[in-house]
């Protein structure tokens, strides 16, 4: 089933990654909107904007997630 909406249920999962990674909460931008493919991408601000997979399970895209917050830092 097919993610319509971010809602503070996913925000509080992918918060739990930043907070492991030590990334502030602050340095990010969740849309509310999910897309497809789901990825981060640095903004202009130097902020990390994290658009959530809207077709695969949560569960299973937030390794991929994480893997992708831990590039995106490691590149700065």
């Amino acid at each position: 089933m097919a993610l319509a909406a971010v809602t503070l249920a996913e925000i509080t999962r992918i918060f739990e990654i930043l907070d492991r990674l030590g990334i502030s909460r602050e340095a990010v931008v969740i849309p509310l909107k999910p897309g497809h493919p789901g990825g981060v991408r640095r903004l202009a601000n130097g902020k990390l904007e994290i658009r959530v997979e809207a077709e695969t399970p949560l569960d299973d895209w937030l390794g991929e997630l994480e893997r992708l917050l831990t590039e995106a830092v490691h590149r700065g």
